[in-house]
């Protein structure tokens, strides 16, 4: 399957999403590692806190923390790439925050 296949599929309706309030607890709690996508320069001028930056432009799946991650990027597109690229892989513990960086912070959640 290719990636754009995949991220078809993916896009259909079936991408492993967190929801907002998930999200939420997921930082307080620190119960998932975070993985921001973004280039360094993005993530170095704000991220969500405890996330780890791991850029898209030399994303590799196996490279991700074991257990559950979330992914996360700018608005979205870049951690459904990055997602599409860990399901290809095997990992299905893997999900991504849809609204981004840029939701969470329009919602009022805190970067550091």
């Amino acid at each position: 399957m290719t990636l754009g296949s995949l991220l078809s599929k993916l896009a259909g309706g079936g991408a492993p999403t967190i929801e907002h309030e998930d999200f939420c607890r997921v930082v307080a709690d620190k119960s998932c590692s975070i993985i921001d996508v973004r280039e360094p320069h993005e993530y170095g001028a704000g991220h969500v806190p405890g996330a780890k930056n791991m850029p898209l432009s030399n994303f590799d799946p196996t490279k991700l923390p074991k257990g559950d991650v979330i992914l996360i990027c700018q608005a979205g597109g870049r951690s459904a790439k990055a997602l599409a690229l860990a399901h290809g892989a095997g990992r299905t513990d893997v999900r991504h925050y849809a609204p981004g960086a840029g939701g969470w912070r329009a919602r009022g959640g805190a970067v550091e």
